[in-house]
């Protein structure tokens, strides 16, 4: 049975920590029939935030995909975190996407996560509404945000409708299409609302931003266009249809407002989705890369009778098993069909299918293009991988995900514990490819890596309260890298002559600095056979595998360009293995003279305080080797930018909650490496040498 997909909606709605994103997706599924009983946040009983952890901290860590139905359209909404510790998450979410809705707070307006969540919307191309949310708070001002977002964001919002009344006279929206007015009454109960005439006081206002409105939608249709040039406003139906089209090419975003605490106008966005929101088939296909990595130039086309495409794009771990979201490119997929993911070359077969409402599901026979299904029982699939028709297989475009930054090691304090403790984290790194676990060679410790303190913080609470292991933290390590400044021509031979067959190889070599963010790079100029072939790739994994230990303090060589130039041989001694050690040898001996360097992660910081405390709070980020780059005036507080050393960001919430009696806020990520200081280089190389004398 072919379902009609102009009747899909796959949506996100994504924004800031406490914009009241959970909030409004729970008033969504209320309104949608889902739920009869609605869950407060601030009560701990939303129900997409099911883990203990989401409950107490009243953020959304993990995104649950539910699936509801409005006006006839099936939605799947996809809840997506907004701290910038799970951007990750966020990110994937939005590869599977075709829509979204931004939720804004009314007071607190634009701050930077929802820069990075809009960046990353940007970047994916997801057509967006927007919801100015929480009109009933003090402070709250839906044209001071609606500035914002075009100020900030440099984005087009589209004004769809109009408060009336605002914070705690906020009592309803004017729908600038049909110029009516939705008036709520106090009983908090969504349904209870009448439509009246537009209130006297407004009409100058309804008047300005509806015309707006007009000239703005009627751009995107020639016809309409001149209609209205001559004098004949557009029907609603026109209007829509041309908000659809500036909606689906990112032209401009449909604004919307209300209170989603309050019950406030939820369902006029939820108009909006299946009105301007685009459906699977009118969103641009996924490119198909082959089993090399390579673009095919063929496209997984939203079709049910296609070959099979489906990403993985999430991996949860619930009382039921393991459960692997999959958003369905193209294809049909049938309970007891066997698929082969194309990342590990292995195949699956796909046993029980689910739809999932939160914490509950419906068991499903078949899925197609278009659908979001959770899997149950998949072995090998991680996050990313794409899962294809066997006869047909290619694969969607691989996720890249970013390097951790910081680093802590854990023990624990008996034998059980440790067994649980590798289970635990195997399935933790399933579902988290920005959580990285190794363990040390020389100390044995388990070492945990991640993007951020409090990513790695509730790592450590997941492994306490939802598995139960018991684990003593370490303080936590910065992910340190090495360079080198400046280029070294060098030759080394190694020869070793004991009875039998000796080893011999010569490599003369120039060892030089590359561009920021390039890694290692190795060239080989050997003309005329001075090296055989065969023994060069030897050469480049030799060095390859030095790059782990750099000569200052053993961290990672980064950004390096080595140049193989002329060696000799020997017919006899000669071999790979001979070759390699050399490269090893060589590395060893030319880094130190290199001019190297240790470089550290430096994080973009951003940082909400009162006016009163912008001095204390800019000397300390100063005392913290910060460089401060802006301070803006919000309306309630100072929005200060730094760039600041990781290093010297541990416990920075605890110290900005002291200074600035716990009315500051801040947000960091990853902005890119830089040199150490020549003070801070012999901190951290007695800091090495302390570990390494404690591990004998």
């Amino acid at each position: 049975m072919m379902k009609d997909l102009s009747k899909y909606r796959n949506i996100g709605i994504f924004a800031h920590v406490d914009a009241g994103k959970t909030t409004t997706t729970e008033r969504i599924l209320k309104l949608t029939g889902k739920i009869h009983k609605i869950g407060e946040v601030h009560d701990g009983a939303a129900t997409t935030d099911f883990m203990e952890q989401e409950q107490e901290r009243g953020i959304t860590i993990q995104s649950a995909a539910t699936t509801c139905f409005w006006n006839g359209h099936q939605l799947n909404i996809i809840d997506t975190p907004g701290h910038v510790d799970f951007t990750i998450e966020v990110y994937r979410s939005l590869k599977v996407l075709d829509g979204g809705v931004g939720v804004f707070c009314g007071s607190g307006g634009v701050e930077p996560q929802s820069e990075t969540n809009w960046r990353y919307a940007n970047d994916s191309k997801v057509a967006r509404l927007i919801f100015v949310n929480k009109l009933d708070r003090l402070g709250a001002d839906f044209y001071r945000v609606v500035n914002q977002i075009k100020s900030v964001l440099a984005a087009k919002p589209l004004v769809m409708v109009l408060p009336i009344g605002s914070e705690s006279d906020f009592v309803g929206v004017v729908d600038l299409l049909t110029q009516k007015a939705y008036v709520w009454d106090d009983s908090g109960q969504p349904e209870n609302y009448e439509i009246k005439d537009v209130p006297e006081d407004m009409k100058d206002l309804v008047e300005k931003y509806r015309f707006e409105l007009i000239e703005t939608a009627v751009e995107q249709d020639d016809e309409a266009m001149e209609q209205y040039l001559e004098g004949h406003e557009p029907d609603v139906e026109t209007m829509k249809k041309c908000i659809r089209k500036g909606t689906r090419d990112l032209f401009f975003f449909p604004t919307y407002c209300g209170s989603a605490f309050k019950n406030k106008g939820i369902q006029l966005v939820l108009d909006a989705v299946v009105d301007y929101l685009p459906d699977p088939t009118e969103v641009p296909p996924q490119p198909e890369i082959d089993l090399e990595g390579h673009e095919t130039g063929q496209f997984a086309i939203v079709d049910p009778t296609k070959p099979v495409r489906a990403l993985a794009f999430k991996i949860m771990d619930d009382r039921f098993g393991a459960l692997t979201f999959t958003r369905i490119y193209s294809g049909t997929i049938n309970k007891g069909d066997t698929l082969v993911n194309t990342a590990t070359g292995k195949t699956e077969r796909i046993g029980r299918m689910v739809e999932m409402h939160a914490n509950d599901r419906t068991l499903v026979e078949s899925a197609q293009a278009g659908d979001i299904v959770a899997m149950v029982g998949l072995k090998d699939v991680r996050t990313g991988h794409t899962l294809a028709d066997p006869k047909a297989p290619a694969t969607l475009e691989p996720m890249v995900f970013p390097d951790p930054v910081i680093s802590v090691a854990v023990n624990t304090k008996d034998k059980a514990n440790s067994e649980k403790l590798s289970t635990a984290l195997g399935k933790m790194v399933a579902e988290d490819p920005s959580f990285q676990v190794e363990v040390d060679q020389e100390s044995g410790e388990t070492i945990l890596k991640g993007m951020g303190e409090l990513h790695l913080d509730i790592k450590v609470d997941i492994l306490r309260r939802s598995h139960g292991v018991e684990v003593e933290v370490g303080a936590p390590q910065v992910a340190y890298r090495e360079t080198i400044t400046k280029p070294v021509n060098d030759v080394y031979v190694h020869k070793k002559q004991t009875g039998g067959s000796g080893q011999f190889a010569k490599i003369d070599y120039n060892i030089e600095p590359a561009e920021p963010g390039e890694g290692f790079l190795f060239e080989s100029k050997i003309t005329g056979g001075s090296i055989p072939k065969e023994f060069i790739p030897a050469v480049e994994k030799g060095f390859k595998q030095m790059i782990g230990e750099g000569p200052l303090c053993g961290f990672p060589v980064v950004d390096f360009k080595v140049s193989l130039n002329d060696g000799a041989f020997h017919a006899v001694d000669s071999s790979q293995m001979a070759f390699e050690i050399a490269a090893k040898a060589a590395f060893r001996q030319t880094m130190p003279k290199a001019g190297p360097q240790l470089l550290e992660p430096i994080m973009k910081v951003d940082v909400y305080v009162p006016e009163a405390n912008v001095g204390d709070v800019i000397g300390d980020l100063n005392r913290r080797r910060g460089v401060v780059s802006s301070q803006e005036k919000g309306v309630t507080n100072v929005h200060v930018r730094a760039d600041v050393p990781l290093s010297e960001m541990f416990g920075y919430i605890g110290d900005l909650r002291s200074a600035t009696s716990g009315r500051g806020q801040f947000t960091m990520e990853f902005k890119n490496y830089a040199p150490v200081p020549r003070n801070i280089l012999e901190k951290v190389q007695a800091e090495v040498a302390e570990r390494k004398a404690k591990r004998k």
